[in-house]
């Protein structure tokens, strides 16, 4: 066997049974990280998040303001993640091992998991939006069963790539993202000199506390909040990177890999939103395009399958991390199965933009308040070296705790925090807090902060905290 042979033996069995990536086998490269994360963002659903701005009453430069401060924020942190990818060889939800405890971790794997397969039923749905207005551009106007049909077809062609591997996801991105950029280029184009686009579109006049929550809203929804959401992710890529990397190179990648797609996109699809006010994508690009609409739809379908390959991918990871015992394979299908079952949920909802928006804010709820713990675990608890091999321990007779009291207990009150500050569309995201600050959402940074000072706090007490051997003996 040659040494690249091995090498890629190496790299297939540790992509599967979710092993740590063998520092001879990391072969990704700092172009492998850019075009998987660009791939990821290069979808239809920046448009929808552009789009939202101007739906809850923005004018289109305060959405484009929210959008370029929010993502450079979050993208900003998400380097962060990656990087602890390259320096342990594990996946992100494995390398939760670490704060939560063995078993610990299992809660947000779980929760982990319910975002990825959610975010590919979501995806689905918006590739399924955009077949459907090709076909009634045609003259055929499918019903119900049609669009569930097309969305079984899609689930079945991104289940299929996705059990594959790292090594097709890399190869598929890195040969198709450039393409499609060229597309979404002229596309561009196109649609800033002959659609109207209103450039000086005001929005309601929002004013006040009016103005303060709808910004905050899309603050948490699709600005912060979408960088937030993909932390998460990271590590489970980046672990396929080689130590010998400059940190500095792999974090410029994939941080602009992720920004310069997302901002791109979001501000193109609030213009759009200004012709037509129209938050449904299928109606964004017909109504844009016209005819052209055709070959455009047809050319820019890979980036939902892109984004969904990542999905399925990471919640086959997830599943491995609560230890089941299945091949990631069959856990891909699995997961293809569970969100084909959420998509037609999506199909039946008459407003989608309130879906969209419930589902975006949600999420904040529980990553924002993970995050900051791992961030305090990695960087300034563990200083960067974390004990990979323990992180395999059998549970209950490993190296690490079974559960770290400390962190779920702080994740938990992050959780109550994130949601008592978060005011989303649908009422039920509508926590206490802000509904007394008239609406202003600043939910990401409550749980953050919540999670952060409860998980030192505890840490400090448990410190302090008498072992038998200090207590004093009573008479």
């Amino acid at each position: 066997m040659t040494d690249v042979d091995g090498r890629l033996e190496a790299t297939e069995v540790a992509e599967h049974s979710l092993l740590p990536v063998p520092e001879g086998a990391r072969t990704s490269t700092a172009a492998h990280q850019f075009w998987i994360w660009t791939g990821a963002n290069v979808a239809p659903i920046n448009w929808v998040l552009g789009a939202l701005g101007i739906h809850l009453g923005l004018s289109l430069w305060q959405t484009v303001a929210v959008l370029v401060v929010g993502n450079v924020i979050g993208m900003a942190v998400f380097g962060l993640f990656v990087l602890m990818g390259q320096g342990t060889g594990v996946s992100q939800m494995v390398l939760s091992r670490a704060a939560f405890g063995r078993r610990g971790a299992y809660l947000p794997a779980v929760l982990q998991g319910l975002l990825a397969a959610g975010w590919c039923a979501v995806n689905t749905w918006i590739i399924l939006d955009l077949v459907v207005a090709l076909f009634g551009r045609l003259g055929y106007q499918g019903g119900t069963g049609f669009k569930i049909l097309v969305a079984a077809v899609i689930m079945g062609a991104q289940v299929w790539i996705a059990a594959v591997g790292f090594r097709a996801i890399a190869r598929f991105e890195r040969w198709t993202v450039p393409v499609t950029l060229v597309v979404l280029a002229a596309m561009t184009v196109i649609a800033w000199s002959s659609t109207g686009v209103h450039w000086g579109y005001a929005g309601k006049g929002l004013q006040g506390a009016e103005l303060w929550s709808a910004l905050s809203t899309v603050m948490t929804a699709i600005g912060i909040g979408w960088g937030i959401t993909w932390f998460a992710y990271a590590s489970d890529y980046s672990r396929f990177v080689p130590p010998s990397m400059p940190r500095r190179k792999l974090y410029l990648a994939s941080v602009l890999g992720q920004f310069v797609p997302t901002v791109w996109l979001g501000v193109f699809g609030a213009t759009l939103a200004t012709v037509s006010q129209a938050v449904d994508p299928g109606e964004l690009v017909v109504q844009a395009f016209g005819a052209l609409a055709i070959p455009v739809i047809l050319l820019v379908l890979h980036g939902p399958i892109a984004t969904n390959i990542l999905n399925i991918y990471s919640c086959g990871l997830c599943a491995q991390t609560v230890d089941w015992q299945v091949d990631r394979r069959r856990l891909s299908y699995g997961v293809g199965v569970a969100a084909f079952a959420f998509t037609v949920f999506l199909i039946m909802q008459s407003n989608f933009a309130e879906a969209l928006d419930g589902w975006l804010a949600g999420l904040v709820t529980w990553v924002a308040p993970w995050a900051a713990i791992m961030l305090i675990h990695y960087y300034w608890r563990a200083r960067r070296r974390v004990d990979v091999e323990a992180l395999f321990d059998p549970p209950g007779r490993g190296r690490i705790p079974d559960v770290s009291w400390p962190a779920l207990v702080a994740f938990v009150l992050g959780m109550v925090a994130t949601w008592s500050c978060e005011y989303g569309i649908p009422t039920f995201l509508q926590g206490p807090v802000a509904v007394a600050a008239g609406g202003v959402d600043m939910s990401w940074l409550a749980g953050s902060v919540a999670a952060a000072v409860a998980y030192l706090t505890l840490l400090r007490v448990r410190r302090s905290a008498p072992t038998p051997d200090d207590v004093p003996e009573v008479a």
